[in-house]
């Protein structure tokens, strides 16, 4: 059995290359401020994937202007809300989101969910790098006339996973630089961009096209609010330096408004595109090579390679909450170094879907669908979970969190949270059965909820509804040391939090 580690015992992340792991963060290293927030999140939606994905709700779902811009608005607030709501647990616990997830599920029960997150995570971080090999081709054809072929795709693919490795490695210091400064690069070249839309788009066309289906809004509010769902189990991993001070409501604003400021302009934008240019939602082998018959190469050129740094801090984000993963699942590497795992499996992956597979859309929405579904079963039970830990003078102990014995607080039953367990395994498999992507099709997928993209919504109304009618669980009696009384611990945790 494992034994209790306290987070005092590894050196505090202050150099360039953060050296903390899983292990909570003190409170004397909680120097973190919400604003920082703000930058992450912007940088993790700079991907051109939501300039296709706004396309195809012109071209595949009907849609006008207005429709586009009330689905990515409420898609944002209703993804990246539950993001930055998950994310105060990190704030009141100081530690990744797959670490605080020992208190939800048991000390092994977590192991459960935990090894769907990271597969899952294998995968997005596959389809990033996908994205970021194919700019960095659209580039070198746009600029020196190069055609792609086998070799260059295994090179561009391998550089681009190498930079990505590369940042996440270096950790929490270097991610919150790049992301400040890539913000403000994105932001001055995404005005150009709309400056060209607004001059040269026919807008008659455009602002007079009839309404689509509202069946078909609520559709893409779920295909967007996918890649925003993906993101909530990591949500902590970025807000465990925050002092107990910060503003909870602070938390969840500022992350909702960083990824609204790109998602919803991307997204209106691709639909704009999508009138001048429909084939533009109908990229199935390069998601990239659009922008080079989209836009003037002047304009197209720069705005790839900022774009192409915004995938990069994608992955990097990515990768970053990946190592806490693969620790928590008990990889014996420092965070760093279980980050290249990842790295890994992203090039392997990244290498099939490019030279083998090909349909790159096709494999991206299914992959999608399937990502929300496996993250929404967590969310659902983590939520209550944290509902419940409100009202906790102890929200997270440190010292049992590390520890992966008997004497644990979470160890539960057997080392599992039978309550968490039910109700995410149930809200899994009634999510399953919604889904309909190329390969798989659940016998629930014609259902209202089904059709209209709506099974990760159905599975987190699931997962917490089970969880919250079963019998709250018991934490188990955190054991003494020897020359303490046994009600002494419980004095030393940190007091009741706000927010």
């Amino acid at each position: 059995m494992g034994t209790s580690t306290t987070s005092t015992s590894t050196p505090a992340a202050e150099g360039a290359v953060e050296t903390r792991g899983i292990e909570p963060v003190p409170d004397h290293e909680r120097r973190g401020r919400v604003r920082e927030l703000f930058p992450t999140w912007v940088a993790a939606n700079i991907s051109v994937l939501l300039l296709t994905m706004g396309a195809s709700l012109v071209i595949n779902n009907g849609l006008n202007l207005w429709q586009v811009l009330a689905v990515a608005a409420i898609a944002s607030a209703v993804s990246f809300g539950l993001v930055g709501l998950l994310s105060v647990s990190g704030k009141w616990g100081g530690a990744p989101g797959a670490m605080l997830s020992r208190a939800t599920f048991g000390v092994r029960g977590n192991y459960f969910p935990g090894a769907i997150l990271w597969v899952a995570r294998f995968g997005w971080e596959t389809i990033n790098a996908v994205t970021g090999a194919y700019a960095i081709l659209t580039v070198l054809r746009l600029v020196f006339g190069i055609k792609p072929n086998d070799v260059l795709v295994v090179v561009t693919l391998l550089g681009f996973v190498a930079c990505t490795f590369l940042v996440s490695g270096m950790g929490r210091k270097a991610l919150n630089v790049c992301n400040k400064y890539s913000t403000y690069l994105f932001s001055a070249i995404s005005v150009v961009v709309l400056v060209y839309l607004v001059v040269k788009m026919p807008w008659s066309d455009i602002l007079h096209k009839a309404p689509g289906d509202a069946a078909l809004m609520v559709a893409g509010i779920g295909t967007i609010a996918a890649g925003g769902i993906s993101w909530v189990p990591t949500g902590p991993d970025f807000a465990r330096y925050l002092p107990h001070s910060a503003s909870g409501k602070k938390i969840v604003g500022t992350t909702i408004s960083g990824a609204a400021l790109v998602l919803v302009p991307m997204v209106l934008m691709g639909g704009v595109m999508a009138v001048s240019k429909p084939s533009l939602a109908n990229q199935n082998t390069d998601p990239m090579s659009f922008l080079g018959d989209a836009l003037p190469s002047a304009i197209a050129i720069p705005y790839l390679i900022t774009a192409l740094i915004g995938m990069m801090l994608i992955n990097s984000l990515s990768m970053y909450s990946a190592g806490f993963t693969a620790q928590t699942m008990g990889v014996k590497l420092p965070r760093a170094l279980a980050v290249s795992i990842n790295a890994v499996i992203s090039l392997v992956g990244g290498l099939f879907m490019m030279l083998v597979a090909k349909d790159f859309i096709g494999q991206f929405i299914a992959f999608l669908t399937l990502l929300a579904v496996s993250f929404s079963a967590w969310i659902g039970v983590y939520g209550i979970d944290m509902a419940r830990r409100r009202k906790l003078a102890v929200r997270y102990d440190a010292e049992s969190l590390m520890n992966t014995g008997r004497t644990s607080r979470y160890w539960y039953t057997g080392g599992f949270c039978w309550q968490a367990m039910t109700a995410w395994a149930v809200a899994l498999a009634a999510g399953l059965c919604f889904t309909k992507v190329q390969w798989f099709t659940g016998p629930l997928a014609t259902t209202w909820i089904g059709a209209n993209g709506l099974g990760w919504a159905a599975t987190i109304a699931l997962s917490a509804a089970v969880f919250a009618v079963l019998p709250a669980p018991r934490e188990n009696a955190p054991a003494a040391p020897a020359d303490e009384p046994a009600e002494e611990p419980a004095k030393a945790h940190h007091p009741v939090e706000v927010g």
